[in-house]
């Protein structure tokens, strides 16, 4: 790493050493729902936030918070099989002389930490912490340790839910905090199984309630705090001073790799989400129907602001709930439920954390002049078909996977991608996998000049050969093409 801050370091890494792991993964099948209750928003609060005004008060203890809530963090080990086979061995005359082929199979094991969230054994932990893993074994705060199966994990939330059989027994849980509550400087501790040192608690603040652009979640939308969190914290607890759940510690920006103060939490919000959709299997958020870009400082000119902030509507899909609420292309959307919306990673969360069905209030402003308009969120409709076609011929776009994006699509593979539009979902072996120009996630928007808008009209532009594509890839375009045999890609 160089001594630039690198994007948001996951903390489910590392080496454990000693560990055996005599045990297999099993994956859950079926539904798991998650007890009402435990995805049920907490009752109102009325919180009195205060400095300390004498010596005493500075002589208070974290130590009940910590007591109540530690026993339902618990110690998350993985453990990946990698198989490898040495080149020479593939060669008859080696084989033919030492035997085999095969060599000894590696095992990766990496720690991380995990929340108790229901009484028989439900646990919630990053998805990066146990992605790809064939054991997991968790070990409770007593010491206990239990064999562990995945039940249900979201990669665009980076969240995973385990389970594990305590044989009847009780086990201690955390609540499910409102994690919209939270302020900047706001208290919070951190819970957790840093370096493998064992259960671990530090304190620090709320730095930020709205963090952005930090690349580990698709919501982008993180609760960023100073309290001490470092690799093997990934999946642990981020309490408030109730000893409700805040948010689960995901990430750091590090320039040596530890904790340097800014450390990032995944929502609690975004985590009742995430259980209350274990009993289908599968994250399906709410759907507006209008796209829209983050408001520039030139835009907020335009648009009579004195300052940029909100969401400028691009786009609204016909019979969408934005088209029934009346909201139209050049609105500027500022708030949902009378909370900011500063950019469109803002706008997705806010949504996010609201279930199909739930009736919104939007906040707008069109012609210098603010309104407020109700929605009702809509499950996102799979329209048009994906379509997922792999192109061929003697052409840029040769083995390359493409879809037509839909709003059901498009929420599922994540990354902001609009509603519309033909989307790269595979590289094969051809022009593009050699010359690395494109990759899941970019849009394709013209092929030999031709703007196209579906997988047929990409299909159709490229038999007769593509000397050009145009590509979109998170708002940045590239013309790429052959010129005397060579690829050359100009933005």
């Amino acid at each position: 790493m160089n001594a630039a801050i690198r994007t948001a370091i996951l903390l489910g890494g590392g080496a454990v050493a000693g560990l055996a792991l005599a045990l297999g993964l099993e994956t859950g099948v079926g539904r798991t729902p998650v007890d009402a209750e435990v995805v049920a928003p907490p009752p109102p609060v009325a919180v009195t936030r205060a400095t300390p005004t004498d010596a005493g008060q500075f002589q208070l203890s974290f130590a009940p918070v910590a007591r109540r809530a530690a026993p339902a963090v618990v110690n998350v080990y993985s453990a990946r099989t990698i198989r490898t086979r040495a080149s020479m061995m593939d060669d008859p005359f080696f084989r033919q002389f030492f035997g085999g082929g095969a060599s000894q199979p590696r095992v990766e094991q990496s720690l991380g930490s995990g929340v108790l969230v229901q009484a028989d054994g439900l646990i919630v932990t990053n998805n990066h912490v146990v992605e790809g893993a064939d054991e997991i074994l968790v070990a409770l705060a007593d010491r206990r340790e239990y064999k562990a199966k995945l039940v249900f994990a979201d990669a665009k939330s980076d969240l995973a839910l385990l389970r594990i059989d305590a044989r009847g027994a009780k086990l201690p849980t955390i609540r499910l905090g409102d994690s919209d509550r939270a302020e900047v400087g706001d208290v919070v501790l951190a819970v957790g199984n840093p370096f493998g040192v064992g259960q671990t608690v530090t304190h620090g603040i709320v730095s930020a309630v709205a963090r952005t652009g930090v690349g580990v979640s698709d919501y982008q939308f993180f609760i960023q705090t100073d309290a001490a969190i470092n690799p093997g914290n990934s999946g642990g607890a981020l309490l408030d001073l109730h000893g409700d759940l805040l948010g689960i510690n995901s990430s750091i920006y590090t320039r040596s790799g530890g904790s340097q103060g800014i450390g990032f939490a995944i929502p609690a919000n975004i985590v009742r989400v995430f259980l209350a959709a274990a009993g289908s299997g599968k994250l399906v958020t709410g759907w507006i129907g209008a796209e829209g870009e983050a408001v520039t400082a030139d835009s907020a000119r335009l648009a009579g602001l004195d300052r940029p902030g909100g969401v400028l509507v691009t786009a609204v899909s016909p019979g969408s709930p934005a088209a029934a609420a009346g909201i139209r292309i050049g609105d500027v959307l500022t708030a949902i439920d009378g909370k900011d919306i500063a950019d469109p990673g803002m706008l997705r969360y806010r949504i996010a954390t609201q279930g199909v069905g739930t009736r919104l209030e939007v906040s707008l402003l069109r012609g210098g002049r603010v309104d407020h308009v109700a929605l009702t969120l809509a499950k996102p409709p799979e329209t048009p078909a994906r379509s997922l076609t792999t192109l061929a011929g003697d052409n840029l776009l040769a083995g390359v996977t493409i879809g037509n994006l839909s709003p059901a699509f498009a929420q599922e593979l994540g990354a902001g991608l609009p509603e519309h539009g033909v989307v790269v979902t595979a590289v094969g072996a051809g022009p593009a996998a050699q010359y690395a120009y494109l990759a899941p996630g970019d849009l394709v928007e013209a092929v030999n000049g031709q703007t196209v808008g579906s997988v047929a009209a990409a299909q159709a532009a490229v038999r007769s050969g593509s000397p050009s594509v145009r590509i979109n890839r998170g708002g940045r375009r590239q013309e790429c093409g052959a010129v005397q045999g060579q690829l050359v890609c100009r933005s």
